[in-house]
């Protein structure tokens, strides 16, 4: 089950923020410029989705006795960034690296949740029009399934020639596709039907919620969950150049205390509405 409204544009478009915008066969996006450094968005229209995974989802019952189905909606659009942030604009932002591979237009990783928060917060306190925050889980996966009910948002099965990750241990006894063994750049694969690029592998991406179980029942504009206390674990989606198939796929969730860093963690920007 999906639905997605047609066509409901933002309140104002563009925005003071942007340094360019326009539509394409995606849909609407805009881009900030920091200090030289592009970072394009896209607009993601109100809807209705099935979020978390179908009992019958083949290695499901592997990675996802926490994926409970259910039925949400965003009675609001959102912007969402099209790419994961790039070592370059980490770079520009914070004065210094954080990667283990080496590449201006490769995913910043080796990045923890608390310091995602910090570069969010330098951002906004240079212009306080971005509204930089991270993508709630469930507009994490909303834009990630792009209208789409399967496993990934191209359909039942990956290889390595869309999705950054170990080919060698595939979906559901898939062929495997060989295994880079590193990061690649953010638009060195397809985007999804949205135009948003490589939600699934390359590196995994922080949301902003704390982990808990999904409800049991329908949810209209759900939020990030407040965390009881500091130390309480985030939750990381997507998958990333060295995890197997089953866990890039669009259901696929896992949880880290927000101080923790490894060189598959990255993540990407939203905005506050």
């Amino acid at each position: 089950m999906h639905t997605r409204t047609h066509k409901i544009f933002p309140e104002k478009f563009p925005e003071s923020w942007a340094s360019d915008w326009g539509e394409d066969e995606f849909g609407l996006w805009m881009a900030f410029t920091y200090k030289g450094v592009r970072q394009g968005f896209r607009w993601c229209e109100p809807g209705t989705f099935l979020m978390g995974s179908p009992q019958d989802e083949p290695e499901r019952e592997s990675f996802g006795a926490d994926e409970t189905q259910h039925e949400v909606t965003l009675t609001k659009g959102f912007w969402i960034a099209s790419t994961t942030v790039t070592q370059a604009l980490w770079k520009v932002v914070m004065g210094q690296n954080a990667h283990n591979f080496k590449g201006e237009n490769r995913p910043v990783e080796n990045v923890s949740w608390d310091e995602a928060q910090v570069f969010i917060h330098k951002l906004n306190d240079n212009n306080p029009e971005f509204k930089i925050c991270l993508p709630t889980e469930a507009q994490w996966e909303y834009a990630c399934r792009a209208g789409t009910t399967t496993p990934f948002c191209w359909g039942d099965q990956i290889d390595s020639g869309i999705v950054n990750f170990n080919g060698n241990a595939p979906y559901n006894n898939g062929p495997k596709s060989g295994c880079r063994e590193d990061s690649v750049d953010v638009k060195k694969l397809p985007c999804n039907h949205w135009g948003i690029y490589q939600m699934h592998g390359n590196v995994d991406e922080w949301c902003q919620d704390r982990y808990a179980n999904y409800p049991m029942g329908s949810v209209i504009d759900p939020k990030s969950t407040v965390p009881l206390y500091p130390g309480e674990s985030r939750v990381l989606r997507g998958g990333s150049w060295f995890l197997n198939g089953g866990r890039c796929r669009s259901a696929y969730r896992r949880h880290e205390v927000p101080s923790n860093r490894h060189y598959n963690f990255g993540f990407r920007l939203a905005r506050n509405s």
